[in-house]
């Protein structure tokens, strides 16, 4: 896949900005098996340049329409005013993700989903970070304790260590235990071979096929998800046998959770299956982010410098706690300004479930209806120089301008990521811990490319060399 060189830019606010790299953008309309083709290796390819400007609009793939909704308003229509016409995955989505999370709040809808987020949702709400947020930086000083004691220059993969945090975080918040070095390499390369496997497309969708149809699954994806499903069995035996200490722990939450409504509790399978979209959530989206956050302050000596001495100001060489947050607002628009770049689901597709009309345009009943986080956030007409990387644009005086809806980094309605501010305030307090003790550089000849698989990663890898650090340099 063509990638667009980056380029060293100066900005006009006089910081140092550059263009991170993304897909080539075709500058003439696509053929339909060109972009049938390109989407298949990579959904972020199939943009043209043009889609980076237009508000609403559509192609066919196969035999089914497609609708991309890229302004505030249209967003508004599906997401939110229209939700019950909306509310269903797509079929690419819930195909690909039910061998692993089964009926999870992720994937389902209904009245399924309705119960569900009931119990769930307060589960992994902020008012839950004061009991979390220790766990969450002691694991993250663990880390940034075991690079600073590798000689400088140490070559790592930066996507693989997030992974490996972030999937440590959520063992201790989620099953309030710790994940030993056999489980975390297991379930880390678990998630990194269910990825790889999965297809783009729903190609039995696409032709027309029912959507009760079985789809075919390789037998390595199977294998993925059973690798997953042992471990997190595991913890969670552990969990059980542990609920007795009183220790704070998700699955605690989970196990001892009610319906408001009903008092109905979850079963062993539902618990499974929602720790495994706790999981899936706060380890594979959240590492990816810290991943191209690493990425960017490596091209951005000045943005970088920028941050460090709001981490000198505000923490003075301690660990940060929940009461920094709000004082680290450089660091909050850092990362902020990445998951703009590079949102961690880059795509939001939606099935519609009835007829609709959307700016005077009808929509069959079946038709897939996308919002494109990659699109929005790169939109010419809602963000100034929407390729280059600017965390000013999200401080305090500058954060107002930004046009609503048109930032979506965990979607948005009824359907928006109920563990959104959780998992800011996670990055957030990885991201000061280490970069105080810590600095990466891109390793030379390492190859960054924006991948779209489930979520955005950057590549299979991310090759960077790790240097020592004084909290006040």
């Amino acid at each position: 896949m063509m990638i667009e060189r980056a380029a060293v830019l100066t900005a006009s606010n006089g910081t140092g900005a550059f263009i991170p790299p993304y897909p080539q953008r075709p500058r003439k309309p696509l053929s339909a098996f060109s972009r049938l083709r390109l989407a298949r290796r990579n959904f972020l390819a199939i943009w043209e340049d043009r889609c980076f400007e237009w508000d609403f609009f559509s192609a066919r793939l196969l035999s089914r329409m497609l609708f991309v909704c890229n302004s505030p308003d249209t967003v508004v229509r599906a997401f939110i005013d229209r939700y019950e016409s909306f509310e269903r995955k797509s079929p690419q989505m819930r195909h690909a993700l039910a061998p692993l999370i089964g009926d999870g709040l992720f994937i389902s809808d209904g009245e399924i989903w309705r119960r569900r987020r009931r119990i769930v949702a307060p589960i992994v709400h902020i008012s839950q970070l004061p009991s979390f947020a220790p766990l969450i930086v002691r694991a993250a000083n663990e880390t940034a304790s075991r690079w600073t004691g590798l000689p400088s220059g140490t070559p790592i993969n930066a996507l693989a260590e997030m992974a490996s945090l972030t999937a440590e975080i959520i063992c201790r918040t989620v099953f309030g235990g710790h994940l030993g070095a056999e489980q975390a390499s297991e379930i880390v390369s678990a998630f990194s071979a269910y990825q790889h496997r999965i297809g783009q497309l729903d190609l039995a969708y696409l032709v027309g096929f029912p959507d009760w149809l079985p789809r075919f699954h390789f037998p390595a994806i199977r294998r993925a998800a059973r690798r997953i499903h042992k471990v997190l069995d595991e913890i969670i035996r552990g969990a059980r046998g542990r609920l007795a200490d009183g220790e704070p722990s998700m699955i605690r939450l989970l196990l001892e959770a009610q319906d408001a409504e009903t008092g109905a509790r979850l079963d062993d399978t539902a618990v499974r299956n929602e720790a495994a979209v706790i999981f899936m959530a706060g380890h594979e989206t959240t590492a990816n982010s810290l991943a191209w956050t690493w990425y960017l302050l490596s091209q951005a000596p000045e943005i970088e410098d920028r941050l460090h001495a709001e981490l000198a100001q505000v923490l003075r060489g301690r660990l940060p706690s929940l009461d920094d947050i709000p004082k680290l607002v450089y660091t909050r628009a850092v990362f902020e300004e990445a998951i703009r770049l590079y949102p961690p689901v880059p795509v939001l597709a939606r099935q519609a479930l009835h007829d609709e009309r959307i700016r005077g345009r009808q929509i069959a009943a079946g038709s897939l209806v996308l919002v494109v986080p990659w699109l929005l956030h790169r939109h010419r007409k809602y963000w100034d120089k929407p390729d280059h990387f600017m965390p000013e644009r999200f401080l305090p005086g500058n954060a107002e301008n930004l046009v609503r809806h048109a930032y979506l980094p965990f979607s948005t309605g009824p359907r928006i990521c109920a563990g959104a501010a959780f998992g800011l305030t996670e990055a957030i307090l990885c991201l000061a811990t280490l970069a105080q003790r810590a600095r990466l550089r891109l390793a030379p000849g390492a190859a960054v490319e924006p991948i779209c698989r489930l979520s955005l990663r950057p590549g299979n890898e991310l090759r960077m060399l790790v240097e020592r650090r004084d909290h006040a340099s």
